[in-house]
């Protein structure tokens, strides 16, 4: 997630700015007020988003300080009204992620409302998280494992809309899992598991979409990391900035921890450079083409 202000007053390059191998890559905006959102958007326009997403999940203080994430949630006349800025300010599809509730407003009559009004103003894909939040008592990270998983309540939304998109998330960590809901549901999103056991996702084309093009093993998804480092090193980007995000490459192989402990006691490191990676790599010899 990005806040608008960070956007608008900020270093917008820093932010929005990507690589090509990176895409398809949705921007999910932090705000409440229609306005910034709207600018927000049509900056991020002139950068190759598939989708802006606007979050109305986040429980964070910091994010309810700023009036938006799950807060979002108790005025749904205030979400659509950004809605529907965003989506007159760009071209891109405009999506919403949001939790089944917040604190003690957890019906679900105030789930359907929430999204009948939301969808009103223009959104037709829902990204929902199964729990409720709690603003208070709860951290983010309790916000995410805490509060009771409701994957039926979800399923309901698409049976009462069934002309709008649904896409479930919280609690999912297998493809086997993934394509349950499916049955149900227009889509599954994975977070959690696929950020700490990335290689998960080599599997989906083949397992939810029948491809039968062969699966990239690890060593080949490591060597093209290893140039896509190297070349964004060049530009100045930092190399704990790209190596935090592939700590779960090897995860569950042999030499994992060491591939993990090596990149955390040496990337971030003034002096680090792309052998950190290289040396780190070594670790897991033998292991990528499992």
């Amino acid at each position: 997630m990005i806040t608008t202000g960070a956007i608008l007053y900020g270093d917008t390059e820093r932010h929005l700015a990507m690589s090509a191998q990176e895409q398809p890559v949705a921007l999910q905006l932090g705000g409440s007020d229609p306005k910034d959102l709207a600018a927000a958007c049509k900056i991020a326009d002139d950068y190759a988003y598939s989708e802006i997403n606007l979050n109305c999940g986040c429980p964070s203080d910091r994010v309810q300080n700023g009036m938006f994430g799950a807060v979002m949630m108790k005025n749904a006349e205030i979400t659509a009204n950004c809605v529907a800025a965003m989506i007159d300010a760009t071209t891109l599809p405009v999506t919403v992620k949001h939790r089944i509730g917040v604190d003690d407003f957890d019906s679900y009559d105030f789930l359907c409302q929430f999204v009948g009004t939301v969808a009103a103003s223009g959104c037709s894909t829902f990204l929902v998280h199964a729990r409720k939040a709690w603003l208070q008592g709860l951290s983010p990270k309790q916000n995410r494992e805490v509060p009771e998983l409701n994957y039926d309540r979800v399923y309901q939304l698409k049976k009462d809309f069934p002309d709008l998109e649904f896409i479930i998330n919280g609690g999912i960590s297998t493809l086997d899992e993934s394509v349950t809901h499916l049955n149900n549901i227009d889509g599954v999103m994975l977070g959690r598991e696929a950020y700490t056991n990335p290689y998960i996702l080599s599997q989906v084309d083949r397992i939810i979409y029948g491809d039968e093009k062969p699966i990239k093993t690890r060593e080949k998804i490591a060597e093209e990391f290893v140039e896509y480092v190297d070349n964004e090193m060049a530009k100045g980007v930092k190399l704990n900035a790209m190596t935090r995000h592939i700590l779960g490459l090897y995860h569950g192989m042999p030499g994992a921890r060491q591939f993990r402990r090596h990149i955390s006691e040496n990337a971030h490191k003034s002096a680090a450079t792309i052998d950190v990676l290289i040396n780190a790599l070594k670790f897991t010899s033998g292991a990528s083409t499992r």
